[in-house]
């Protein structure tokens, strides 16, 4: 080994992935979806539906009908099939405030803003597109209520998550 190699010591493996960005899909989809999930629950027992059956109805867009045959398996599938859409989504958006680094200079606005695109991207091209085997509907008081459920409860966290990561913690005031 020559002088100049022992000098410098062994050379560090490049990260592939940033640690930070790890921690905004993990934290933020997390947060965002069990907030998301946490309405939609509510939301569904206040009609009577229990949670098992709105989980396999998440299930449903992987399996169609067949998803409410599968028991509780299936609404462990509509769990995890939740979760994976929720950190898919806060890939989306750090993917998107990396181009545009005034995402995460807004969080709030860029937030609801996420929220309402993930709301109709769901609405008009994933559940179509999937083996969701009930008619898409705009039921004023449902829609109106899963709109705001992914504005506030989803977007919201996932940009701020966003922020933290990209930008770093807000200085604290007073100091």
């Amino acid at each position: 080994m020559s002088a100049r190699a022992a000098s410098h010591g062994p050379k560090a493996p490049k990260r592939l992935v940033n640690r930070s960005y790890v921690s905004v899909i993990l934290v933020g989809g997390a947060v965002g979806g069990a907030l998301d999930l946490l309405f939609a629950i509510s939301f569904a027992a206040y009609n009577g539906v229990a949670p098992v059956r709105l989980l396999q109805t998440v299930a449903s867009g992987l399996l169609g009908s067949a998803a409410y045959e599968g028991g509780g398996s299936t609404a462990v599938l509509g769990f995890v099939l939740h979760f994976g859409l929720s950190f898919l989504w806060a890939s989306i958006f750090l993917a998107l405030a990396s181009l545009a680094p005034s995402l995460t200079r807004h969080p709030f606005a860029a937030g609801l803003g996420f929220g309402i695109v993930v709301f109709v991207a769901m609405r008009l091209v994933v559940l179509p597109l999937s083996a969701f085997p009930h008619p898409i509907t705009f039921k004023p008081l449902a829609t109106s209520l899963d709109l705001l459920s992914h504005a506030f409860l989803f977007g919201i966290p996932i940009a701020l998550a966003g922020r933290r990561a990209l930008v770093g913690p807000r200085p604290r005031s007073g100091r």
